[in-house]
């Protein structure tokens, strides 16, 4: 009895020690019918060495870009523990300072949210939609305290709280720490939910949940979890076993409805899942790509995750190299699993694995630029806002793109020189980096290649072409194998490059791609083609029926306005560069039983 009274005392005397340090929160929406949220932060024992300074987030996790949050928070002000308002400083546009500090602080402020998408948050009369860095203050330096945070909706009877936050009861979730705090995101609505569990190899039993806030029935919300089932059974057959998700589950909150911006944002133990569409019902196969994608995230990048990422800096944004595997490599699998998983037919992979060739093969920016560089491009274009024109088209290729066409790649050559496939390689990467939770660096990525293949030749070579470097590889010859034949969609047409859109009776040029004829004549956007090889020129289709009469290399003259000056200019074509991936046996050659049976290996179903 003695021992069990001690141990006791212990327990709660560390118990009331962690309560001494938590970071409290409170929310309410009085104002909600004008997008209000109000914010209380309660800050216990702050140290009083120094002024305490309070932030607001300007990045936000899964966004690699920087967003700046505290445009949206007014009202801000700051209370000592008997009530007494206290002076506030603002040395910056997201840093609050609070030079007198004891004891106790309350923070209060207003934050106006109107955005519903992964990244930003929304408050109206349906739902509180809350993005936490896009909603929360922090005090900086005491990131390694726990967090609670406590909502109040009196007036929203039927609203229930899904989150992957510790839920403590009486309406308390929990956060062990700043950072899973800022990577919890909180759906607050009338929604339906369909739950179902999942069995890993080692006979742990984890629950996932679909939170659907949409204009929609019960019985389509659990149909669609059916479908989830499947997609959610493929990814544990490639990762050969669940993440172990803390407290036991994982969530799809999902909202639905034409307004919202749309997006897909994984964490940790849940993603946040915006579509544009008036309801789920109807638009059930067209909408699982999020949902793969970002379950996917659930090992690649949430937990086999890149050491350029950690930790996560909620004041800029974490310049990374490795986003041609966390993302692109997460965007091969996402269309892949839905091949497996009967949801996508052999036509629509192959337009997919089609669009990635093309966009590696075609674009300046994959001709000019590694994967690496377009990684690093990704706190400039992940979703970044700038008001000035740049040259994205041809430097920046999506590290989405570029990464699912290494991936591509990797697989096929993996398969055809091996008899090994890339569901090995990320069971081999999972294993050393993902389930251990060591942040890795592009040389383990090779270094666990080159274990794989016994053979760090191979594995030298493949990262110093397709990584670090600009080489690609010959897909149409890999493709093959699988009786996908690679040829030009156009064939011995003419090609001008020029991309043009009708605007008030005119044809008038976007910006053109560097090395196409269009680029080499000195056709820039916004120039008004005016006429071509002697015709007329009023509409694209226009333009369309001249090029049709030319040849590669061929040439003809062209007369443009750019800022009122009339212009002329000559455009040689060249034969059209467009690709198009098609089964064999749709060309009325012959699907050989090797090719099949790569094929049916490669893109059916993974369960045993």
């Amino acid at each position: 009895m003695k021992n069990f009274l001690t141990a006791a005392m212990i327990l709660g005397a560390a118990t009331f020690a962690k309560a001494q340090q938590e970071i409290s929160y409170e929310v309410s929406f009085p104002n909600v019918v004008h997008h209000e949220a109000e914010i209380s932060m309660t800050i216990p024992n702050v140290p009083s060495s120094r002024p305490l300074k309070v932030r607001f987030s300007r990045s936000s996790p899964g966004r690699y870009a920087t967003h700046e949050f505290g445009k949206n928070v007014y009202n801000l002000k700051a209370f000592d523990a008997n009530g007494k308002a206290i002076a506030v400083k603002q040395p910056a546009g997201d840093v609050y300072e609070i030079p007198q500090t004891k004891g106790k602080i309350k923070i209060t402020y207003t934050v106006f949210g109107n955005w519903i998408d992964g990244t930003y948050a929304g408050f109206d009369e349906a739902h509180a939609h809350l993005n936490i860095p896009a909603v929360f203050a922090f005090p900086v330096g005491l990131d390694a305290r726990p967090r609670t945070v406590k909502f109040s909706f009196n007036q929203q009877k039927d609203w229930k709280v899904a989150t992957q936050l510790k839920p403590l009861g009486n309406g308390i979730y929990y956060a062990k720490n700043l950072q899973y705090f800022m990577d919890s995101p909180i759906e607050i609505a009338a929604s339906k939910a369909a739950s179902w569990e999942v069995k890993s190899a080692d006979g742990k039993t984890q629950t996932i949940h679909l939170i659907a806030h949409s204009d929609d029935d019960e019985v389509t919300v659990f149909n669609y979890a059916s479908m989830l089932k499947k997609v959610v059974a493929e990814q544990q057959a490639i990762w050969g076993e669940l993440p172990a998700f803390d407290y036991g589950h994982y969530y799809f909150l999902h909202c639905v409805h034409p307004t919202y911006a749309g997006d897909g944002m994984e964490h940790r133990n849940s993603t946040v899942i915006v579509q544009r569409t008036p309801k789920i019902a109807g638009n059930e196969s067209n909408l699982l790509g999020t949902f793969s994608h970002e379950f996917f995230h659930s090992w690649n990048v949430e937990r086999l995750r890149p050491k350029t990422l950690e930790p996560f800096n909620f004041t800029q944004a974490n310049i990374s190299d490795e986003l041609w595997l966390a993302e692109g490599f997460t965007q091969y699998y996402g269309n892949l699993v839905l091949k497996r998983a009967g949801f996508r037919t052999l036509d629509n992979i192959s337009r997919t694995f089609n669009g990635l060739v093309n966009a590696v093969t075609n674009s300046p920016g994959a001709k000019n630029f590694s994967p690496i560089q377009a990684s690093r491009y990704a706190v400039f274009a992940d979703a970044g806002v700038a008001v000035d024109e740049t040259n994205q088209q041809n430097i920046f290729t999506s590290y989405y793109t570029y990464g699912a066409a290494v991936a591509l790649a990797l697989d096929l050559r993996l398969r055809i020189d091996y008899n090994l496939t890339l569901d090995d390689y990320m069971r081999a990467l999972w294993k050393a980096y993902g389930k251990t939770e060591i942040p890795y660096t592009i040389p383990d990525l090779q270094k666990v290649l080159a274990t794989l293949t016994k053979n760090p030749v191979f594995a030298a070579n493949f990262f110093k072409n397709y990584v670090y470097s600009t080489k690609k590889e010959d897909y149409a010859a890999l493709l093959l194998k699988a009786g996908l034949l690679l040829r030009k969609e156009a064939a011995g047409k003419a090609y001008s490059g020029i991309r043009l859109r009708d605007r008030d009776g005119k044809a008038t040029a976007s910006a053109t791609l560097t090395g196409t004829p269009a680029y080499n004549a000195g056709i820039d956007s916004d120039d008004v083609i005016l006429k071509a090889d002697g015709t007329a020129i009023s509409s694209a289709k226009d333009f369309e029926m001249v090029t049709a009469k030319h040849q590669p290399g061929e040439t003809i003259e062209l007369v443009f306005n750019r800022k009122g000056s009339e212009k002329t200019t000559k455009l040689t074509f060249v034969e059209n560069p467009q690709l198009e991936l098609i089964p064999i046996e749709n060309t009325g050659g012959t699907l050989t039983p090797q090719m099949k049976a790569f094929r049916d290996k490669w893109l059916e179903s993974a369960i045993k």
